[in-house]
């Protein structure tokens, strides 16, 4: 006898998966706080310089918005439409999304990092 499994599991789980990682950044962007920067994962900056070269001056160069980073720890920012999830991390002294801005994915895990910063990069 074949079982009736909703075929739009995967889907809930998604959204519902979705809607934890909006509300987690909601709670992060809101609490105007800033975290110490972890770093970048080695294959995220490789991936960034590469396209840095193909599109010069597309947004601030890698190496100065680590310097930044470094110097202001980061915060975590909503894009216009918050609901799609467009989550992203600015150094603290930035507003600029355009060109100051990380996916929470770029981030490395490693070393000491805020539980609530490193769960939205697992989720990202």
């Amino acid at each position: 006898m074949k079982e009736n499994i909703p075929s739009n599991s995967i889907e809930d789980k998604k959204s519902v998966d979705k809607q934890l990682k909006i509300a987690l950044a909601m709670e992060l962007f809101e609490g105007g706080e800033t975290f110490l920067f972890p770093g970048i994962r080695p294959e995220s900056y490789t991936r960034i310089k590469t396209e840095e070269a193909e599109f010069p001056g597309y947004s601030t160069p890698i190496d100065e918005l680590l310097k930044r980073f470094e110097n202001e720890g980061l915060k975590v920012v909503l894009g216009k439409n918050p609901g799609t999830g467009n989550i992203f991390v600015l150094p603290a002294g930035s507003d600029d999304i355009e060109n100051d801005s990380l996916f929470p994915k770029h981030l490395s895990t490693e070393g000491d990092i805020d539980e609530r910063l490193l769960k939205l990069i697992g989720m990202a």
